[in-house]
């Protein structure tokens, strides 16, 4: 019998999390995947008077009214891709749906914890706090967003 012992070098190797990537503008972001409750079309969005500026309104998603938020507008990001690959990622946080709109969804990426650099040894700005840190993937960066921080 084969006796195999683990470092704890090498459990921190295994450690991994399921993100869903997808893209604002030309960079290309990711959110875990365990807060993603299910990703939609971009539906018809009612705008809510006085609402913050980042906040584009609310949809009736089979009969929940959900909080839509345009990250474009939160990031000060112009748009891009067709109106047709535009999604929405619906969060669920205990009680609280909430929406965030997107370019367009991409993949479900499992990443290394060891191949994700904390935002601070990169960079330090006034949205750094909203991005838990980047995520290396082959020639691909990707920015892990802290929804809960988002929708603050």
């Amino acid at each position: 019998m084969n006796n195999i012992t683990k470092t704890a070098e090498d459990s921190y190797v295994q450690e991994e999390i399921q993100v869903v990537a997808f893209r604002l503008g030309k960079e290309e972001y990711a959110v875990d995947i365990l807060n993603v409750q299910e990703i939609n079309r971009l539906l018809t969005i009612t705008r809510v008077p006085r609402a913050a500026k980042h906040i584009e309104g609310v949809v009736n998603l089979r009969g929940n009214i959900i909080p839509i938020i345009n990250l474009h507008t939160r990031f000060n990001l112009e748009a891009a891709g067709d109106q047709e690959d535009k999604r929405i990622i619906v969060f669920q946080f205990e009680d609280i749906k909430t929406g965030i709109i997107v370019d367009e969804v991409s993949e479900v990426l499992s990443l290394k914890k060891k191949d994700i650099e904390e935002t601070g040894n990169v960079y330090n700005s006034i949205t750094a706090d909203l991005i838990r840190g980047i995520a290396r993937v082959d020639d691909r960066l990707f920015l892990l967003l802290d929804i809960l921080k988002i929708l603050e």
